[in-house]
């Protein structure tokens, strides 16, 4: 039964999409936990270390959560009843019920811990190279071989002599799973055995055999030359290599000079060049597995004896990845842009400023590459990338450095990522242009304030603070999580502190660093504490514009908590005429600066038809001709010409209806401009023009004699005013005649 039985526990068949062994593997541990209340501990003992070691296996490396936890419950009962399981107890402690419920922590943690018991490590090892790095789910391949890396120093012997030479065959093997495992766990073990020997002052190729390191580099050519690379294979064939590439790099392979760089050097160059050509699953993947290789190639194999590049391949390099951003491939704008963030200082210096002009070029939006968000995206994390690299040196060359010529463009070409709103099908991808904008202008102004911070700017500094406030106040839940947070770490930076924050003593008293993290996801939180801004002469305009877009926004909670946190401020500074005078010039300038801009405007209708219902500008009422509804009055007037948004009209018509409780000559023009409504070409907005005059006219009665407005709201109600527009004009200019508006004419065509 045993043999049948350790089969049954790593039983595994894939049938089409899915696999049908985990039913089986269970039930070989109930079989497990089983011979533990059926069996003496004397009958069982010759079978003790094969039923252990498969027994561990199970619960360390099966797929499924359910197999994991019930080979460490079958463990348990044999500890418990058996107790000549080898090391039961300790490896109980580690790999209990909980522990094994996380397959990555089972992987590279507790493996790591079992394979130090002897007795296991070369079972584990075993059965990691013959049944998982050529398993059918790829995570589950990526995780063996990094698994088999941490295992590496207790056998190192073993791995060397015995693993690696039964690996480098089946890395450019027919099969395409093995293959793959394959060439990572070659990548991984020999990074791991480097290590080693560095660690014990060896030579990095005390491990390998010379067939060994051969092999090692032929699996490039090999692949190449059985064009492996191509199609669906390729997708996984490209990040495996590249990954090997990375590993040989970093582990210092003695290669210099060898032809196999420029192999290496073609593959991730052809693999950035052709990511229009893979699935997009596979493309991020294979951008980021390219990148780590190229930095890790250059840093190893370009660099001479005095620190320098090769001026030649400096040139070639760094022109050829500047060239490839005017692509007009996006995929391929985003692997060279993050290609140009990876590369060392000495590739860098002397071509500082080429490499910044061309990322600068591509974060700016032209008609031809309006929706290219991921490509203006990874420009800008690349420049941050490259002012890490370079370092800062005040009065350096430009050239060289992070330094006062380069400064302030570096800052725009950040800047500019922060106004990204482009939208198209997939949604507002303008936000991951916003996030990575965000991101790169904290660590490039962290980078300056430990260095040099003279460099940055008071009206730089009141920029960057009054975006991410603006950003903080916005409707979407991650972006404003993210910009709060940049915001917050910015202010309550110490080492030292970022100079020209505007109203620094004020945010410290909002944002106090006592208390637990803020919540930015939570519109509950957030908006509260964003809107005491508003009362900032500095942040007051652009938190206001953030809050436009989420007041008149459509996500209910959104709007409800921002509604609602800036009509507590409004209550606020009702008694401080000062305070309201300037926040109506904001709110108007905001309006002016957004017209026609819908993703503004509508949203900001919308905000201000809840603000005159709430009566937030109750105190301009009392005044004739107040200059504030009268312009707003015009505003919307032009906002709305010639408009065929029945967002943005039915918004409209609220504001309209509210700005009748102002008193002056405004009221008949604001009748004239709701009756036009009145006799709208779209039948929804004939219908909800009538619907809001109507309850415009119970809500403020005082604005007519009692009479007229009962007549007014007969003529409102008894009207279809969805009928034909001959039909609706009589009626409508019934309503003019009534209350002595001039009827609006008809403009000949």
């Amino acid at each position: 039964v045993v043999p049948v039985m350790l089969r049954a526990l790593t039983y595994d068949e894939k049938r089409g999409a899915c696999s049908v062994g985990s039913n089986v593997r269970d039930a070989a541990c109930y079989v497990c936990w089983a011979f533990a209340r059926a069996y003496e501990p004397a009958e069982l003992v010759p079978f003790i270390s094969h039923i252990s070691s498969a027994l561990v296996i199970a619960a360390v490396f099966d797929r499924d959560v359910n197999c994991r936890r019930a080979a460490s419950a079958a463990f348990q009962e044999n500890v418990g009843r058996q107790g000549t399981f080898p090391h039961g107890i300790d490896i109980l402690t580690a790999a209990d019920y909980f522990a094994v419920g996380n397959r990555v922590n089972c992987y590279l943690t507790i493996s790591v811990y079992i394979a130090g018991f002897p007795e296991y490590t070369q079972p584990m090892i075993d059965h990691l190279v013959n049944m998982k790095i050529n398993h059918w789910d790829s995570v589950i391949r990526e995780l063996a071989t990094k698994a088999l890396h941490n295992i590496t120093p207790q056998a190192p012997e073993y791995m060397a002599n015995v693993v690696l030479p039964r690996l480098l065959p089946l890395s450019v093997g027919s099969d395409l799973h093995t293959r793959h495992g394959a060439i990572l766990a070659c990548a991984e073990i020999t990074h791991a055995l480097c290590k080693l020997a560095q660690d014990n002052n060896r030579s990095v190729t005390y491990y390998f055999s010379e067939k060994s390191l051969e092999g090692l580099k032929q699996i490039h050519q090999e692949l190449c030359s059985r064009q492996l690379y191509r199609g669906l294979g390729g997708e996984l064939m490209r990040p495996a290599v590249c990954t090997l590439i990375e590993k040989l790099s970093l582990s210092k392979m003695p290669f210099k000079g060898d032809p196999i760089i420029g192999g290496w050097q073609w593959l991730i160059n052809d693999s950035l060049r052709h990511l229009t050509l893979v699935s997009s699953a596979a493309r991020q993947h294979i951008k980021e597995s390219a990148v780590a290789a190229l930095a890790a190639l250059c840093n190893e194999f370009y660099i001479n004896e005095r620190g320098e590049a090769d001026a030649a391949l400096q040139d070639e390099l760094v022109t050829q990845y500047v060239s490839e951003l005017q692509n007009p491939e996006e995929m391929i704008r985003c692997g060279f842009s993050r290609a140009l963030g990876a590369l060392p200082r000495f590739l860098l210096k002397g071509r500082l400023q080429q490499v910044l002009e061309g990322l600068k070029k591509i974060t700016v939006i032209t008609p031809e590459d309006v929706s290219f968000a991921e490509s203006r995206r990874d420009a800008l994390i690349a420049t941050a990338k490259v002012c890490q690299t370079v370092g800062v040196k005040g009065d350096g060359s430009q050239q060289e450095y992070v330094c006062r010529d380069n400064v302030d463009q570096i800052y725009a070409t950040l800047l500019s990522g922060v106004t990204d709103y482009t939208t198209d099908s997939r949604g507002d991808v303008g936000g991951w242009v916003r996030e990575a904008a965000m991101t790169s202008l904290m660590e490039v102004t962290l980078l300056l304030v430990q260095s040099e911070a003279q460099l940055i700017h008071a009206n730089v500094c009141k920029q960057i603070m009054c975006w991410l406030a603006q950003q903080s106040a916005e409707k979407i839940d991650k972006f404003r999580a993210h910009a709060g947070s940049v915001f917050l770490t910015l202010l309550h930076f110490d080492h030292p502190p970022v100079p020209h924050i505007p109203h620094r003593e004020e945010l410290e008293r909002i944002f106090p660093r006592s208390e637990a993290a803020l919540n930015w996801n939570a519109a509950s939180e957030a908006f509260p504490r964003i809107t005491q801004l508003l009362g900032l002469p500095a942040y007051q305009y652009h938190v206001l514009l953030g809050l436009s877009v989420s007041v008149g926004g459509l996500t209910e909670t959104t709007l409800r908590y921002s509604a609602q946190s800036l009509f507590d401020y409004m209550k606020k500074i009702q008694g401080d005429p000062s305070a309201l005078e300037s926040f109506c010039e904001t709110l108007l300038k905001v309006f002016e600066d957004n017209l026609r801009n819908d993703r503004v405007s509508v949203p900001l209708l919308t905000m201000l038809d809840q603000m005159l219902a709430n009566g937030c500008f109750d105190i301009f009422t009392e005044q004739e001709n107040h200059p504030f509804p009268v312009k707003l009055f015009t505003l919307c007037k032009e906002e709305i010409r010639r408009s065929k948004d029945i967002r943005k009209l039915r918004s409209s018509i609220g504001v309209f209806c509210g700005l009748i409780q102002f008193q002056g000559d405004m009221r008949e023009k604001v009748f004239f401009q709701l009756f036009l409504l009145l006799c709208h070409p779209f039948p929804i907005i004939r219908k909800t023009t009538a619907s809001q005059v109507y309850e415009m006219l119970l809500t403020y009665s005082a604005v007519l004699e009692p009479a007229t407005g009962e007549q007014a709201m007969a003529i409102l109600s008894d009207t279809n005013w969805e009928a034909e527009l001959p039909v609706v004009r009589e009626r409508r200019n019934c309503l003019c005649d009534l209350l002595q508006v001039p009827r609006p004419q008809l403009v000949p065509k």
